[in-house]
């Protein structure tokens, strides 16, 4: 949905998963088709030997006044839905698709964040999320080109509806959007979402709650997303005398659609999986969070989570954490700069609960992945490379922890088996392994891996070592073997190195 503070993409996009995230998702409208009768995509590059494309449709005259005298009626039904108060009139405004799209490009252009966007881009490519060929920005153009169905601008407080979809295919997204118009009026969604944009590698020195904090935006982007798909599923479902509240079935059944997108989504269809769950995560799992707020506390009761959001993935994922109140424990965080002294930070954040199961996701099974990343409980990456060496492979230090030693063994062995797949060569180094302390067993089993082990790939060394509940990871970095000390020396027991 564009419905970004300052730029369409830019919102969430701030730390490696979360900033392909956060501007992939806040662009895309309406979850990406979650509804088929909500979106026309069209085919932007279709094959040279096809006939050039017909003239795009356009709506009538008569269609668009009907379409402008709809809000002000579907405004007030989403103000009585959601308890928000209209306390202005909403701006609206007929676009076409060549000008959204050249609103797009130019904010992708000129953006404050869009270096940011280019550093994780690379960083992703290294995790093995995104193919190291596949060219982000002009995909991304392509996606929302195809599948914009209309679009609600904090900044200028307009509502912007398209000139190439029928009126009845755009109510229930104005339902959606208007949502975001009286979010705006009572909260100040720009100031609200701002208050949470910080890009840590202008901190001088990271701690854990800055890392805890990470997932800020990302969150609340889900929690508004989620109050604004609970009115346009209310809004489709009312002429039946239906309602979310009376029928949990179809939050699953719309969860599922969104994530798999339509036939006729072409763009999208062609979308590594990663960008796919990156690109509904605010939609579907927000979806998710809102339902099981308004079973607990009533639909009032979203209003509420303005005062007091949720901050991370794990709490959206899973809502009874963030209803209980969960805390989780302090990660151990280095000297970054004294780590990495000679070497220039290209990236840095947390990395949260949906961060790893995009991660395992990738490198098991599904049922094992479901099994291992609600067991998460903490992590962040520090990405560099070698000073004056820009063409060096990138560096990555990644740090996790888990509910408990067997779950991080688990994860770690899940993470070795995944070398192969992101590197043409990752042999093992027999002789380089490691038992950090006493008691601590060496075990390769392929189920489980722990005490410390390295391998040699053609982007340098790779260690992966387990401490307890911790995994240490570093990837392409120098005295590889001296960091899960520098990391987690503080949390070994007294004596022990």
């Amino acid at each position: 949905m564009l419905e970004s503070t300052h730029a369409p993409y830019s919102a969430r996009l701030k730390r490696v998963f979360r900033r392909a995230k956060k501007r992939l998702s806040r662009a895309l409208l309406l979850a990406l088709a979650a509804l088929s009768t909500l979106s026309s995509p069209a085919q932007t590059s279709p094959p040279q030997t096809a006939p050039p494309p017909a003239p795009e449709h356009k709506i009538s005259p008569e269609q668009a006044d009907e379409l402008f005298r709809s809000v002000d009626e579907i405004l007030k039904f989403a103000s009585t839905e959601t308890a928000l108060p209209e306390r202005e009139k909403v701006k609206r405004k007929l676009v076409s698709r060549d000008e959204v799209v050249a609103y797009l490009q130019k904010h992708m252009d000129e953006d404050e964040d869009s270096q940011r966007f280019r550093r994780s881009e690379v960083v992703l490519k290294k995790f093995g999320l995104i193919p190291r060929d596949f060219d982000l920005r002009p995909f991304l153009i392509g996606l929302l080109r195809e599948q914009i169905a209309g679009y609600y601008d904090p900044a200028t407080k307009t509502v912007n509806m398209l000139d190439w979809l029928d009126a009845e295919q755009q109510k229930p997204v104005l339902a959606h959007e208007l949502t975001h118009a009286l979010q705006d009026q009572s909260f100040d969604l720009q100031k609200w979402m701002k208050g949470t944009e910080k890009d840590l590698i202008t901190v001088e020195s990271p701690t854990s709650d800055d890392f805890d904090r990470d997932e800020a935006a990302e969150a609340r982007q889900a929690m508004v997303e989620g109050q604004a798909t609970v009115t346009l599923i209310d809004y489709e479902l009312e002429p039946a005398g239906m309602s979310m509240a009376g029928s949990p079935q179809i939050v699953e059944a719309m969860r599922e659609t969104m994530l798999a997108g339509t036939p006729d989504s072409v763009q999208y269809q062609k979308a590594p999986l990663f960008l796919k769950e990156a690109l509904t995560f605010p939609y579907r799992y927000g979806l998710g969070f809102t339902g099981d707020v308004i079973a607990k506390r009533g639909k009032a009761g979203l209003n509420d989570l303005f005062k007091n959001p949720p901050t991370t993935t794990r709490q959206i994922m899973e809502p009874d954490t963030f209803l209980s109140g969960e805390k989780l424990p302090a990660m151990p965080v280095p000297d970054f700069k004294r780590l990495f002294k000679d070497y220039d930070i290209v990236d840095i954040g947390g990395f949260g609960e949906f961060d790893t199961a995009m991660l395992v996701g990738q490198l098991a099974t599904p049922v094992i992945a479901q099994k291992i990343y609600p067991h998460w409980r903490g992590g962040y990456y520090y990405a560099v490379r070698p000073k004056a060496k820009a063409t060096a492979p990138l560096g990555l230090l990644y740090v996790s922890r888990w509910s408990s030693p067997e779950k991080a063994t688990e994860f770690a062995a899940i993470y070795a088996k995944g070398l192969t797949k992101r590197y043409q060569r990752a042999v093992e180094v027999p002789h380089a392994v490691k038992v950090p302390h006493e008691g601590a067993a060496l075990v390769s089993t392929g189920e489980i891996l722990s005490g410390g082990h390295s391998w040699t790939t053609e982007e340098g060394p790779v260690l992966i070592e387990m401490q307890g509940d911790f995994v240490v990871i570093a990837e392409s970095l120098d005295h590889e073997d001296r960091l899960p000390e520098a990391v987690l020396g503080s949390t070994l027991p007294a004596g022990t190195k």
